[in-house]
């Protein structure tokens, strides 16, 4: 892929508002061919097509379908009529995700939120991605993209996020060994990034505090990166890069001498203590 996305098909999850919204604007102005937003905020949604219709000003197609990528079944009709009225993308940000809670695991829901948040922030970039890589790998002379949006959380326990991190670590190993297949099977013309950032001042993690050497980011420096990522085939983007450090660390060191030194001392094991998130 060229450094842009210039004449490119792209596809965006979670795309009304906060980081979606960010790297549909970026496809935008950099004159991608298409541009397909997903979101279940009909209303947000509609209103991020008008205003990057009128910073397109024609020159990108903007579409856009509400869609709960939580609705396991909704994924493959939405494909179907993404494939039918706008063509099978080239580019494809699972960008979606939730986050439930502060709670300790046995103090939640009756399974309502854990079955949630397996589906967007796992299962759904998985059923997602199924849908639009046959046509990505048909086409072996367009480069093609896939960027999996997973979380530091998912390469790192932590207290009071159990099944945040579990969905995020279920990402991880699925997107790297996508990554892998498609390398091993020949299809270099389709790569795969795995983004696993710490804390982003969204407003998703709103009330969390920053552990020692990884300050909460700012979004658009991660959009930024991430693109720059996305566009050189990267296969792993961590942010900040402490946490290369801490993955390190953890199979260095003995479990209880991590515990101590990194999520006590660090202060990662009560990040989410104040953590109230969007309301």
């Amino acid at each position: 892929m060229t450094r842009t996305v210039r004449g490119a098909s792209v596809l965006i999850t979670g795309a009304a508002g906060g980081m979606g919204r960010m790297y549909a604007e970026r496809a935008v102005a950099e004159h991608a061919a298409s541009v397909t937003l997903w979101d279940r905020d009909a209303a947000a949604l509609a209103r991020a097509v008008d205003e990057l219709g009128t910073i397109s000003r024609g020159r990108t197609r903007i579409q856009s379908f509400v869609v709960d990528v939580g609705d396991l079944g909704a994924i493959a009709k939405t494909a179907q009529r993404v494939r039918r009225e706008v063509g099978n993308p080239d580019v494809l940000i699972n960008n979606a995700g939730i986050v439930r809670g502060n709670r300790y695991f046995w103090n939640t829901d009756n399974g309502d939120d854990t079955r949630a948040t397996m589906q967007v922030n796992a299962l759904a970039p998985m059923y997602i991605a199924r849908e639009f890589l046959p046509g990505m790998i048909s086409n072996a002379y367009r480069a093609a993209r896939i960027v999996n949006v997973a979380s530091a959380a998912g390469t790192l326990a932590n207290p009071r996020m159990a099944v945040y991190a579990a969905s995020k670590a279920a990402l991880i190993g699925w997107s790297d060994s996508l990554r892998l297949e498609l390398e091993q099977s020949d299809h270099g013309n389709v790569k795969v990034t795995t983004v696993t950032p710490s804390y982003i001042s969204t407003g998703m993690f709103a009330g969390v505090r920053g552990p020692v050497l990884a300050p909460v980011l700012d979004p658009e420096y991660v959009v930024d990166r991430v693109w720059k990522a996305m566009l050189d085939g990267r296969p792993l983007l961590e942010l900040p890069r402490s946490v290369r450090l801490s993955r390190a660390l953890r199979g260095l060191l003995p479990t209880r001498v991590f515990d101590r030194i990194v999520g006590d001392g660090f202060g990662v094991y009560r990040s989410m203590e104040r953590f109230t998130g969007r309301r």
